[in-house]
């Protein structure tokens, strides 16, 4: 039986360190360093927000070289000015081949990756894309260890997730057929609404939110 659930949320920014300030402003803590995706020429940093959750900063490496395809999470579509947001999330599969082959919501396919120790495969379009403009979840199976295990626990964890979508309907569809469990919820927009995603943070001063509904 299929099982999916939250494994981490995605801020793109045009700089690492652009990312980790717009953490520490909004959540009162300080990123933890992660390291290199040599495959997709960036970088992260990392905030734990449960045993198996994780928040990422993620941007270009500038000191990496330019990789002979598109980066992942729209990150070359990125201004220099552009600021930080929560652009998507990933959920946590069970076995992805069979998730993959029971969405109705395309998402490519699936792609080893690694970092470190960290083993993993991912739905990657091969545009760098992001399903329905990221409120829809990339899918991710870890091989055996989950980098929050090595994260730092700074008092956060992640209360709920919230998407708001024009396609509200077949992003619901998406997660029902993967078998997804957990804290998020979808409402949807009229067709001129921007899609969007909210999360709500319990940190060491209270709940505080990333993102804009």
């Amino acid at each position: 039986m299929l099982h999916c659930e939250i494994d981490h949320l995605v801020i793109t920014a045009s700089s690492l360190d652009d990312g980790a300030e717009y953490v520490r402003r909004a959540l009162g803590v300080t990123p933890q360093v992660g390291g290199e995706h040599s495959l997709m020429g960036t970088h992260n940093c990392l905030v734990k927000l449960g045993d198996t959750t994780y928040l990422e900063v993620i941007a270009v490496n500038p000191v990496a070289p330019k990789p002979n395809r598109p980066r992942w999470f729209e990150l070359d579509a990125l201004q220099r000015d552009a600021s930080p947001r929560l652009a998507t999330w990933v959920a946590r599969v069970n076995d992805i081949d069979a998730a993959l082959s029971a969405s109705p919501v395309p998402l490519d396919r699936i792609e080893p990756m690694s970092r470190g120790q960290l083993n993993w495969r991912i739905t990657i379009p091969a545009d760098g894309s992001l399903p329905l403009q990221g409120v829809a979840p990339l899918l991710i199976q870890w091989a055996a260890a989950h980098p929050a295990s090595q994260l730092n626990d700074l008092g956060c964890s992640l209360v709920r997730l919230e998407g708001f979508h024009p396609e509200a309907e077949r992003i619901a569809a998406m997660l029902k057929a993967v078998g997804f469990d957990g804290e998020f919820t979808i409402a949807p927009l009229s067709s001129h609404e921007k899609p969007c995603l909210v999360a709500f943070i319990q940190t060491p001063v209270g709940v505080r939110q990333i993102g804009t509904p």
